[in-house]
């Protein structure tokens, strides 16, 4: 299996409070434990607002986890075309926003987005609720590449996700414990409009959510998207990250 969504918080690195949160540690070696045996062979380590803008906590997880794994960061502000390269070249392949609370800026964030996908081939990836995704769908439709996290978190969300997916938006089948809606009839949705566009992501360890992962939830995939389950779980995730 390829899994694109991993959070790793190793305890040599800073994290930053997340309104007053202070997260528990969790190490490659604890995600390595939790998904034993469920022949997971690659990857995508995703930053959180724990890590903010640093980078260095993202790096050494790749160097760990080892071939087959991607990054997913936050970039600065001031980050330089020089910068965005530096990161591919350690193993990179995605600029996240994190948008659960609002987003200040549109202008940054297309320009960010836009830069990242011509330096290194970057996709754009969204942690969103819905009524944002709603009002960015004018934006979105500008950038080159974007992925959608957690089935967009609600059904409200669904119209516009799946407008953004027939536009060749991604979209993770992550964090069943924490959207507000059904999985299932979200991912057939999905699925209907694109083969191509769902990529299984754990979300471990599941930061706040009601529930972690749990393996289980492969099933409901399988349920969902019948004989394409190989896709969902390695192929399209491996495509859109570039780990052919």
């Amino acid at each position: 299996m390829f899994d694109s969504h991993v959070h790793i918080r190793d305890p040599r690195f800073p994290l930053v409070n997340n309104e007053t949160y202070q997260p528990e540690s969790y190490t490659v070696a604890d995600y390595l434990a939790d998904v034993d045996g469920l022949g997971v062979t690659g990857g995508a380590v995703v930053s959180g607002t724990f890590q903010s803008k640093d980078t260095t906590f993202l790096e050494a997880a790749l160097d760990e986890l080892g071939p087959g794994w991607v990054g997913v960061v936050h970039l600065a502000d001031d980050a330089t075309d020089d910068d965005i390269a530096a990161l591919d070249r350690a193993g990179v392949r995605a600029l996240r926003f994190h948008l659960r609370r609002g987003v200040s800026d549109l202008s940054t964030m297309t320009r960010q987005a836009v830069r990242a996908h011509s330096v290194a081939g970057w996709h754009a990836e969204f942690y969103v609720d819905a009524g944002l995704l709603r009002t960015l769908e004018p934006v979105m439709s500008k950038l080159p590449a974007v992925s959608i996290d957690h089935l967009g978190m609600s059904e409200e969300a669904m119209p516009y996700l799946l407008q953004l997916v027939d536009r060749g938006a991604r979209v993770k089948a992550s964090a069943f414990g924490r959207i507000d809606h059904d999985p299932l009839s979200a991912m057939r949705r999905i699925h209907a409009v694109s083969p191509e566009s769902l990529m299984f992501g754990s979300d471990l360890p599941g930061t706040r959510a009601r529930r972690p992962f749990e393996p289980a939830d492969l099933d409901i995939i399988a349920e969902a998207v019948g004989g394409d389950l190989q896709a969902v779980l390695v192929s399209n995730a491996r495509a859109w990250y570039r780990q052919r």
